[in-house]
């Protein structure tokens, strides 16, 4: 079993994370059918919408076009067997706010809080949601204290595994964000994707996995929706003067507070598909058209109707069926899963004091005809040898 004490000597590979070079950039309109091998999912999704869609793409464009990380089932083979999000972090799927990605839709009502802050500058360009509701309508279990994901995991291969993120939020064309970073509980949700850069790794840090979205993706949590511009943190996440902090140190410190807002727009609704928890639903595949502004189009406060234009650009218009060849199958109803080289300890986004929980490992055979593996250019043998520093 690995711990983090044993793993702390590990240390001296974070200047390489930190400078990588990746071998893989996928563009939306030509996505592979696998970006991993042994990817329970697909990116090769489509436009139509579908609650039992196995989509592993997420989009962060504004406070009213994300996606957010959630189960594909209520039932997992790892763990206690609950979708929780520490059982299934390998293997989660992609909930938009709007048709037109090919992935299942978060339900209207869904979210109580949501607030989109894009932050560009020469230190560093991101873009982060951080917000709170009913996500158990996204399949997490009631009372899941929850846990992180982000596209290095412990394995070097991701969470979940094969999984892609990306925005249009700065130039109104679609970019790949190899690093990202995102918690998912049953009442609070984060994520921050980070523009490719010298510092994109080190504030979209994947390595606080306890210690919830307040240390690593500081914003506001509370109810309400807004956008707004930002600045970021004179450090990043865990760095005081200089120094990175390790989680299991024995002194945990306080968080950066969020950067300066502004440019602040409120939203009185952010919409969210017209569909019902596991429900399919077959919407028509939106017309899609690229978008530059950074406060969002004006938003229906209709609570019975979805919206169907999504800010995006080069979307594929043709609509791919997830394969249900080699690997494994998922179904939404009562259909036992079976979790494609789910492994690896649970992530408990607890608070700063708890401990890390672990997790027996297990694979199953890999999928075959897998795409590209999306790793750093210092090698998959480094990133294994750096197990500790990639929980």
């Amino acid at each position: 079993m690995f711990t983090t004490k044993s793993l702390l000597p590990l240390v001296a590979l974070l200047p390489a994370l930190t400078s990588a070079q990746y071998t893989a950039t996928y563009q939306v309109g030509s996505l592979p059918q696998y970006s991993e091998e042994g990817q329970s999912g697909t990116n090769q999704c489509g436009t139509t919408s579908s609650q039992t869609s196995n989509c592993q793409n997420v989009f962060v464009n504004s406070v009213d076009d994300f996606c957010l990380w959630g189960p594909p089932d209520t039932h997992s083979e790892e763990g206690d067997g609950t979708s929780k999000i520490g059982n299934v972090e390998q293997v989660v799927v992609s909930y938009c706010l709007k048709d037109g990605y090919g992935t299942r839709l978060i339900p209207q009502g869904t979210l109580s809080g949501a607030h989109f802050v894009k932050v560009e500058s020469e230190k560093v360009s991101y873009v982060q949601v951080t917000g709170n509701g009913d996500l158990t309508k996204l399949l997490i279990p009631a009372g899941d204290e929850g846990g992180e994901l982000d596209p290095h995991s412990w394995t070097g291969l991701g969470n979940p595994q094969g999984g892609l993120v990306f925005t249009n939020a700065f130039s109104g064309q679609y970019e790949q964000t190899h690093e990202w970073t995102s918690f998912m509980s049953s009442n609070e949700f984060c994520i921050r994707a980070c523009r490719d850069g010298p510092n994109a790794a080190a504030y979209c840090e994947h390595i606080y996995d306890v210690l919830s979205c307040a240390f690593t993706i500081p914003g506001d949590m509370g109810n309400g929706f807004d956008q707004c511009n930002g600045a970021p943190t004179d450090e990043a996440p865990g760095v005081y003067n200089g120094v990175t902090f390790h989680q299991g140190d024995p002194t945990t410190p306080a968080p950066h507070p969020a950067g300066a807002t502004s440019n602040c727009q409120q939203y009185s609704t952010i919409g969210g598909g017209n569909v019902v928890v596991q429900a399919v639903t077959s919407a028509p595949s939106a017309s899609i058209t690229g978008s530059a502004s950074a406060s969002g189009s004006s938003i229906s406060a209709s609570a019975n109707s979805t919206s169907v234009s999504a800010s995006s650009s080069a979307l594929n218009s043709t609509s791919a069926s997830v394969s249900s060849s080699a690997s494994a199958s998922r179904t939404v109803q009562s259909t036992t899963i079976t979790s494609a080289a789910t492994s690896g300890p649970s992530r408990l986004a607890t608070n700063a004091n708890a401990a890390s929980a672990s997790a027996s490992a297990s694979s199953t055979a890999a999928k075959s005809g897998a795409g590209k593996v999306i790793v750093p250019s210092f090698g998959f043998a480094a990133i294994l040898g750096g197990i500790g520093l990639l929980l």
